[in-house]
C-alpha cells in the first residue's frame, strides 16, 4: 500500500530537475560543464569525457564519485565549475512557494550537487527562505542518494524520523533507501533523459513499491494531494 502524508512532519527535496522544471533545462547546462571538466582534467577529447562521465554516473551514483574513486580527485574545483551557469531560464515560482510554505513542519533540500548552487537556484525560485536548511554532497562525505548511508547522514544530522518524512526526487533508485528507511515517497518525473532508468519508467505499467507517488508538476501535487490528505479530506 502507498505511505501517505498524514503523518509527515518533515519535507525533504532533491534540488535539480525537482524543485524546477526539467525542461527549463538547467541541469543541461551542468550537464555540458561536467564534461568539459572532465576532458581538461584528464586530458581527454570531450567526447571520451562524455563516455567517462555517463559511465560514473551509472556505476558510482554521481559522476563525482566516480572521478574521486577513479581518479583520487580533489572535489572542491568541479563543483565550483560544474555549477558556474546561467540561471535566467528558471524563472520565479511564487505558486510553488505558497505550496511550500503551506505544508506543516519542517523543510530541507536534499542535493547531490553543491550548498552553492542550491541556494542559488532556491533563491531564484524564490523558496529558498522556506527551508530549515540544505544537505548537500559534502555534507553526506560525497555518499550519493542511492545509497542508505546518504540518508542516515541526513536523518541523524537533521534529528529527522524517517517514518514521519517524505521525500521528493527525480531518480527513482535514490528513493529505494528512503522507502527503505519508512520515508513516504514520490518520484517527480519528465521528459528529460540522462539515464537508463528515465527511459524504464515511460514503461512501468505501474510503479515500484518504493515509489509511493507520481506527478509530473510538484506546485499542483504539494498543492492538491498531501494538504487534502492531512486534512482528511
Amino acid at each position: 500500500m502507498s505511505r501517505g502524508f498524514t503523518e509527515t512532519q518533515t519535507w525533504v527535496f532533491d534540488l535539480d530537475n525537482t524543485l524546477y522544471p526539467a525542461d527549463s533545462n538547467l541541469f543541461a547546462q551542468i550537464d555540458v560543464k561536467m564534461g568539459e571538466f572532465i576532458a581538461q582534467y584528464l586530458e581527454v577529447s570531450f567526447e571520451r569525457a562524455r563516455y567517462l562521465q555517463k559511465n560514473y554516473y551509472r556505476q558510482y551514483g554521481t559522476t563525482l564519485a566516480g572521478l574521486m574513486k577513479v581518479h583520487d580527485m580533489e572535489p572542491s574545483a568541479f563543483l565550483d565549475y560544474v555549477h558556474d551557469i546561467n540561471l535566467d531560464p528558471v524563472p520565479e515560482h511564487p505558486e510553488l512557494a505558497d505550496a511550500i510554505n503551506s505544508l506543516p513542519g519542517r523543510k530541507f533540500i536534499f542535493t547531490a550537487g553543491s550548498r552553492q548552487h542550491a541556494e542559488n537556484v532556491a533563491g531564484k525560485i524564490g523558496i529558498l527562505h522556506l527551508f530549515e536548511d540544505i544537505m548537500d554532497i559534502v555534507g553526506t562525505s560525497f555518499v550519493s542518494k542511492d545509497q542508505a548511508a546518504a540518508y542516515d547522514t541526513f536523518l541523524k544530522h537533521h534529528g529527522v524520523d524517517p517514518k514521519q518524512a517524505a521525500m521528493f526526487e527525480d531518480m527513482p533508485h535514490n528513493l529505494l533507501p528512503a522507502h527503505m528507511l519508512g520515508m513516504t515517497t514520490t518520484l517527480v518525473h519528465s521528459s528529460y533523459l540522462d539515464h537508463p532508468i528515465q527511459l524504464q519508467i515511460r514503461d512501468w505499467k505501474e510503479p515500484p513499491e518504493h515509489v509511493h507517488h507520481m506527478t509530473e508538476d510538484l506546485h499542483s501535487f504539494l498543492r492538491d494531494v498531501p494538504l487534502a490528505q492531512i486534512d482528511g479530506k
